[in-house]
């Protein structure tokens, strides 16, 4: 495969991560600012955590997004608290080992076991956070920890971009140190006191920011992934780079950090058909685009999709895909035939009809009027297209007109059924979420901040409104709730997860809010 213009690295020590199996990294100026790192997989199918609610079990991701290009990096001298009370440097810290994390209990934070799953090095300009209890901890500007307002960088962005920095005075939440981490001497075998899992995170004032310097040089820095996205560093809670838990996304709400970094699993339909043909295959469905889209711009140079389709298609294998690309439409007879021998549904995102604020809050991705008409197209190919209208976003998208409207549209372009959610603001999508909305709708950041106050869901009074407000525009349209999902609304009305394995109008909410 040549690009024209690409500019090909090869080794792994070209890499900006590091990885298994890379065999080039390209660069292309039809993809600008945008790295390919191809690498030649060993796995292609992937289990679902049994823990999860999803109505499937295994996924195939041929792609793999990387996200802040791995710059949530901190000193290797910061010592990290691990489950069972004792301290590590973090340059001793090692994949598999438990630390503490922390997690929402309804509207409170408590500290929690969690699991490191990645790590890595890089270097990066270096910082100084200095708190008034003489804790000192050394990050990139791009690193960020937990205050008493919620996540914040170590430093504004270089480039512009407004987002939230931590300022004098910003208290961060945790214990803190009280010396600094250099006075350690023996850091593996400190704070041996008991685990704090289970206790509310808190904060003081002896968590107080005093000093924030550029040291005015790169360091050589590392970064974790762990289970919980974040992890305690010299006594405060710190959020990794959940680039490594979310290689796996569709897209981001998060401003800039929208894929720059692409992991293409080259030889993925080989392996995948070598999988499927093992003796222990009990052909159960394989969802594609749960976790990355399938069928995003890179798709067009890679064409590994056709491989995929054949490769269930032939083993007997029954799968879903979910994507935002029109590019699906190039495949459409590939699907046509493998829907003759096993059963296959395609699901389309779309929840804003707006194509200026569509593009907004979904920068990079297809306007809706190319998502409509990739539905027309699905269903004029003879197959049934859901769609996923989500997120829907309060004051922005929402009320019984909006609703009422895109459920039309999709009503118009053939869609089979229409599955309606609430945004859902996590860490680290919160944090980016609210910022943009800070600078594009101000008047609703105080109205979110109630909606949301309790953690990443809306309240439940708003989801049910939501509930009612979809179940009656799809009444009024003609989309006939699955059996399955119909069972979850009378018994579960609650649930976050719909029959099609995203976060669905079944746990939607008061009297319809106010628009703006």
């Amino acid at each position: 495969m040549r690009w024209q213009g690409q500019a090909v690295q090869e080794g792994e020590a070209t890499a900006l991560i590091p990885l298994k199996g890379l065999m080039r990294s390209v660069r292309t100026p039809e993809f600008e600012g945008v790295t390919f790192h191809e690498v030649a997989a060993k796995t292609a199918l992937n289990r679902v955590p049994g823990q999860s609610n999803m109505p499937f079990s295994w996924t195939v991701n041929p792609t793999r997004g990387c996200l802040h290009q791995c710059v949530y990096c901190l000193s290797p001298e910061t010592l990290i608290l691990m489950a069972d009370g004792r301290q590590k440097l973090l340059r001793d810290v090692r994949v598999g080992d438990a630390v503490v994390g922390t997690e929402f209990d309804g509207k409170y934070r408590r500290f929690v076991r969690s699991e490191v799953s990645a790590k890595w090095r890089t270097e990066k300009p270096a910082f100084r956070v200095t708190l008034r209890d003489g804790t000192e901890i050394v990050a990139s500007g791009d690193h960020r920890f937990l205050t008493e307002r919620g996540w914040k960088y170590v430093a504004p962005s270089e480039e512009g971009a407004r987002r939230p920095a931590l300022t004098d005075h910003n208290r961060l939440m945790g214990f803190g140190l009280g010396m600094s981490p250099e006075s350690c001497s023996e850091p593996a075998d400190a704070g041996a006191a008991a685990s704090p899992v289970g206790s509310l995170v808190e904060t003081s004032d002896s968590l107080s920011i005093t000093r924030i310097e550029a040291l005015g040089r790169s360091e050589s820095l590392i970064d974790i992934t762990t289970s919980t996205g974040d992890f305690i560093a010299n006594g405060v809670v710190s959020h990794n780079c959940f680039a490594r838990k979310t290689h796996e996304y569709l897209d981001l709400d998060a401003g800039r950090d929208f894929d720059t970094q692409i992991i293409v699993k080259t030889n993925v339909a080989e392996v995948l058909r070598a999988e499927l043909h093992r003796p222990s295959w009990k052909r159960e469905h394989v969802a594609l685009g749960t976790n990355t889209d399938p069928y995003q711009r890179a798709e067009g140079r890679y064409q590994l999709m056709p491989g995929i389709i054949r490769a269930l298609a032939d083993s007997g294998t029954p799968f879903s895909i979910l994507t935002k690309g029109p590019l699906l439409k190039r495949d459409l007879p590939l699907l046509q035939e493998a829907a003759e021998q096993v059963p296959v549904s395609v699901a389309v995102s779309l929840a804003v009809l707006d194509p200026e604020l569509q593009q907004k809050v979904e920068p990079g991705t297809p306007d809706p009027r190319a998502r409509l008409n990739l539905i027309r197209s699905i269903t004029d190919a003879g197959l049934e297209c859901s769609v996923l209208a989500m997120p829907i976003l309060p004051w922005l998208t929402d009320g019984d007109a909006r609703i009422d409207a895109l459920h039309a549209a999709l009503a118009e372009a053939g869609a089979s059924y229409v599955t309606t959610g609430a945004l859902h603001l996590r860490p680290g999508a919160r944090e980016w979420f609210m910022a943009w909305l800070g600078r594009e709708c101000p008047a609703l950041v105080a109205k979110y901040r109630r909606i949301y106050g309790g953690g990443s869901y809306a309240s439940k009074e708003y989801r049910h409104w939501l509930a009612d407000s979809a179940r009656a525009a799809r009444r009024r349209h003609g989309f006939d709730a699955p059996a399955d999902l119909m069972w979850r609304e009378r018994n579960d009305p609650d649930s976050p997860v719909s029959a099609q394995g995203g976060l669905t109008g079944a746990a939607a909410g008061p009297a319809q809010p106010a628009l703006f």
